[in-house]
């Protein structure tokens, strides 16, 4: 099993390989390649934001592109891909709901570049665990629960540390 956090990807073909991930807000797409059998998720938070440097396009497109490449060098024919697209919960309420956001740039960058979404689960309040197998194309997502709640930790009137 392979874990990514943000900002990562990860490709394989093997048909014991397994990507995982956990998403809040953030978003990721499953690509795959059912002739050749290799399939790569990415991990995206803000994904319209700019990068440092003229002539770049916004962080979103540079990683789907990065993960693109990578499954093109394993065998994969970018005409041949299909996704599958995690994520964007909104998980503060009261701001800007960044998980819609980061949705709407998946599904609008999979339009664009002609790549059928064979499936999407975005929105709602709960973070998700993500497992993809890459050489069959299949994922499964598990909803988490919010976290318990923190106790106050013990406090003692006195103690006979002295620092000084």
């Amino acid at each position: 099993m392979i874990y990514i956090a943000q900002g990562e990807d990860a490709v394989g073909s093997n048909e014991d390989m397994v990507i995982s991930t956990i998403l809040g807000s953030c978003i990721s797409v499953c690509l795959w390649d059912p002739v050749k059998r290799v399939g790569g998720m990415n991990h995206l938070l803000l994904p319209e934001m700019r990068q440092a440097g003229p002539g770049l396009d916004t962080a979103g497109a540079i990683a789907m592109e990065r993960l693109i490449n990578r499954l093109v060098k394993l065998g994969a024919e970018r005409s041949r891909l299909r996704a599958k697209l995690f994520g964007g919960s909104s998980m503060l309420s009261g701001l800007t709901d960044i998980g819609a956001r980061n949705a709407n740039f998946g599904r609008n960058y999979l339009m664009a570049e002609n790549i059928p979404c064979d499936g999407e689960s975005v929105g709602g309040t709960l973070a998700r665990k993500l497992r993809f197998w890459p050489a069959s194309g299949a994922a499964k997502q598990k909803f988490v629960e919010e976290a318990p709640a923190l106790t106050e930790p013990i406090r003692f009137d006195q103690n006979d540390v002295e620092l000084f």
